[in-house]
């Protein structure tokens, strides 16, 4: 069971009553332990509670290919390891063969080989397939990175620990939402508090990139997209408007990504 410290309830609410929720935890949690549910990946944990993956990874003794299990324990403080998974991967167990009636021979009975571990929450694996939504011609920056959706910014980064980890962006209900770089898309979904319909994109072992307020997801773990792949329709889940909230994280820490994006 997560702790109730590691998130914080919902902000204040504006005038209007439009209620805006929190964004999970504001620095990285160094104490106490995460319960693994299901659909969780190692690289939405680690996104929620400020941490690099591979520096999680190694926390808890969790090898290539990443793969965790509901029920597994995530631990954040200096603690072995070695406790941190609590759940062992799920058996399929084969049903006793029914007694046979006996016969004046011998019957041979061949026993099956035993069955590998199932898991219910695979690693999220790159698929390798053709773009199945379109790719829009995008410009880069000299670091590789490309506006995620077209719309003035309507909300800057902030370092100083306050909820936007990001920038916001204005635009339209319905209007593409695009992939800001190659990469391998490690959540999608809304179970992060504070970011309505969400997805991230793992671009290599440093950057992870973020897409929060979705209206419709258009891509699922597991798949590889290209800078400018639609991904997303804008919409306003988890938050008081229509927009985007897009976040660079390199090494689990946020940066402010109009210092890599392309200037306007």
């Amino acid at each position: 069971m997560l702790l109730a410290a590691l998130l914080s309830g919902c902000a204040g609410s504006p005038s209007g009553g439009v209620q805006v929720v929190d964004r999970n935890a504001r620095a990285p949690v160094t104490s106490g332990q995460y319960t693994v549910q299901r659909g969780d990946t190692l690289y939405a944990i680690a996104f929620r509670f400020g941490w690099d993956w591979k520096q999680l990874a190694q926390r808890n003794g969790i090898r290539p290919p990443y793969v965790i299990y509901p029920g597994q324990r995530i631990r954040f403080d200096g603690h072995s390891s070695a406790s941190s998974v609590a759940a062992t991967p799920p058996r399929r167990v084969t049903p006793a063969a029914p007694p046979r009636p006996a016969t004046s021979s011998p019957v041979i009975v061949s026993t099956p080989a035993s069955q590998p571990p199932v898991s219910t929450t695979p690693a999220t694996q790159p698929v390798n397939k053709p773009a199945t939504t379109p790719v829009t011609p995008v410009t880069r920056s000299a670091s590789g990175w490309a506006w995620p959706a077209n719309g003035p910014v309507i909300g800057l980064f902030s370092s100083n620990g306050s909820l936007n980890k990001g920038i916001d962006i204005a635009g339209e209900l319905g209007q593409p939402v695009l992939a800001a770089s190659d990469g391998t898309v490690v959540y999608a979904g809304s179970g992060l508090r504070g970011y309505g319909e969400l997805v991230i994109i793992k671009h290599n072992d440093t950057y992870v990139s973020a897409y929060g307020h979705n209206r419709r997801l258009l891509v699922r773990e597991g798949e590889q997209v290209k800078a400018g792949q639609t991904i997303a329709d804008m919409g306003s889940t988890g938050t008081d408007r229509v927009k985007l909230h897009f976040e660079i994280r390199r090494q689990g820490k946020p940066v402010d990504p109009q210092q890599y994006l392309p200037k306007r």
